[in-house]
C-alpha cells in the first residue's frame, strides 16, 4: 500500500502543493493528472525521494518515506520528462554505468541489460545515444530506470513527443510490467493513454487534490452517462424535444442526457416516421472533466 497523507509542498510563500491525500495498492497504476503548473511534476519528486515535503507523510508498505528518504531509492525508478542521457556513450556502457551506481553486478548488469533491451525492441547497433532517435533515446531512458529492477516506478511524460507506435509500445511495455507486479505512477498529457492504464487517477487543480478514485468513479463524480442517438427520418422538423442536431455519415444525431430524454427522442423519432439507427451511450471523458474543473 502506498499512502500520502496532506502532502504539501512551498517555494518561498508559493504553494506547490496543498494537503494532497492519496492511497492505492501495490501492483497498481497510478495516473497524476491536471493543467499546466497543477502540482504534477513536483508530487512525482517527493515521490521519488528528490526533494522533502513541506509537510504531510508518505507511507510505503507502512514505512514512512518523509523520514528517511534514502531508503526509497534502491527501491524507486525515476523517469523524468526530460531524459538527460550522456549521449557521447553507447546504451550497454550506459546501463553499465548505472548498474554499478546500484551496486550490481557485471553478470546481473549483462543479464538485465539483455532482458530490457529485448523488452523494449530497442535495437541501438553500435551507435552512440547522441545518434539515437527521439523514441530509441525514451527507451534507453527507460531502460535505465529498470536496470537495478525496482518495484515501484514513476514516470513523468513517459510517452511525451513520440511517434504513434513508439507510444503505444510504451503504453503496452507499462502494462507489462503492472502483471509482473510492478507499482507504476506516471503523468500523462495523454489522457486517453491514461483512461486505458491507469487503475486509479489523481487529479490536481493549482497543487490541490479536485478527485482520486477509478475512471467508473470519477465519471459518477462528474456526471452520469449520456446517449447519442444516430437516426434517419423524412422531415427533422417533425421531432419533436430536438435539440443539437447534426448530420453524422448519413445520419442524424442527437444528445440525450438520461433515459427519459432517450425515450421522449426516440418517441418523437418513431412519431415522425423516422428510424433509430443505433444508440450509444457516452460516459465522461478524463478531458472533459479536466475542462469542467478549469485551470
Amino acid at each position: 500500500m502506498i499512502v500520502g497523507r496532506e502532502i504539501s509542498k512551498r517555494y518561498g510563500e508559493v504553494p506547490a502543493l496543498d494537503r494532497v491525500s492519496f492511497e492505492f495498492d501495490r501492483s497498481q497504476i497510478l495516473g497524476v493528472i491536471g493543467h499546466n503548473g497543477a502540482g504534477k511534476t513536483t508530487l512525482l519528486k517527493i515521490l521519488a525521494g528528490l526533494i522533502p515535503p513541506t509537510g504531510g507523510e508518505l507511507e510505503i508498505d507502512g514505512m514512512d518515506m518523509t523520514r528517511n528518504p534514502d531508503g526509497m531509492k534502491q527501491m524507486i525508478g525515476y523517469l523524468p520528462e526530460e531524459s538527460r542521457l550522456y549521449e557521447s556513450m553507447k546504451v550497454d556502457e550506459y546501463l553499465r554505468f548505472f548498474g554499478e551506481i546500484y551496486g550490481l553486478g557485471k553478470g546481473e548488469i549483462r543479464k538485465r541489460e539483455h532482458e530490457l533491451l529485448s523488452w523494449l525492441a530497442l535495437e541501438p547497433n553500435g551507435k552512440k545515444m547522441g545518434e539515437f532517435s527521439k523514441g530509441m533515446k525514451r527507451k534507453a531512458a527507460i531502460a535505465r530506470s529498470l536496470i537495478h529492477d525496482p518495484s515501484i516506478l514513476i514516470y513523468d511524460e513517459a510517452t511525451s513527443g513520440l511517434d504513434p507506435m513508439t507510444s503505444r509500445h510504451i503504453v503496452e511495455f507499462m502494462r507489462d510490467l503492472r502483471s509482473c507486479g510492478k507499482t507504476i505512477i506516471l503523468s500523462a498529457h495523454n489522457l486517453y493513454q491514461v483512461e486505458a492504464i491507469c487503475d486509479r487517477i489523481l487529479i490536481l487543480r493549482r497543487g490541490q487534490r479536485v478527485a482520486f478514485g477509478t475512471m467508473q468513479e470519477l465519471r459518477e463524480m462528474f456526471g452520469s452517462v449520456s446517449y447519442r442517438i444516430f437516426f434517419t427520418v423524412p422531415d427533422v422538423s417533425k421531432v419533436q424535444a430536438l435539440a443539437d442536431v447534426e448530420t453524422d455519415g448519413g445520419y442524424y444525431r442527437a444528445r440525450a442526457g438520461s433515459i427519459e430524454e432517450m425515450n421522449a427522442l426516440t418517441g418523437s423519432i418513431g412519431k415522425a416516421e423516422g428510424v433509430v439507427q443505433r444508440i450509444e451511450s457516452h460516459y465522461p471523458s478524463l478531458e472533459e472533466m479536466l475542462v469542467k474543473i478549469g485551470a
